[in-house]
């Protein structure tokens, strides 16, 4: 694993205009509305190709805000292979891999503690 796996978070809200209004509040930050089918996302300020991590705020339905309401993405370099050593390892696939287009593809797990953590591949010439 290379340092640094850490490359997303996610903090799940129930009202996306109230939270953005904090975050933009509390940092002084405007947040950029991202595409993604069926989820309300507005990104943090980031910088592709640099040191840190940045997030998004997220409204999916099914996926409550609160307890357990982050989750942290791991760079994998495909993530077919990260999730088959996920159900090896006794963990469990929540959401298989899918694309998040220009952004390459994610896929959600569940590891043996019950916490769910993404796993996230930037986009490849061959997909």
């Amino acid at each position: 694993m290379k340092p640094n796996p850490i490359i997303w978070c996610e903090i799940y809200v129930q009202d996306m205009d109230r939270a953005k209004g904090f975050y933009e509040s509390v940092f002084q930050v405007k947040l950029e509305k991202l595409e993604s089918p069926g989820m309300d996302i507005w990104a943090f300020p980031m910088t592709m190709g640099t040191v840190g991590a940045s997030g998004a705020l997220v409204k999916m339905d099914g996926v409550e805000s609160g307890g357990g309401g982050t989750i942290a993405y791991f760079h994998c370099e495909e993530v077919s292979l990260e999730s088959e050593r996920v159900v090896n390892a006794g963990g469990k696939i929540h959401k298989p891999k899918w694309s998040i287009g220009q952004f390459g593809f994610i896929a959600l797990v569940v590891d043996t503690e019950g916490n769910m953590i993404g796993l996230h591949m930037p986009p490849t010439a061959t997909e």
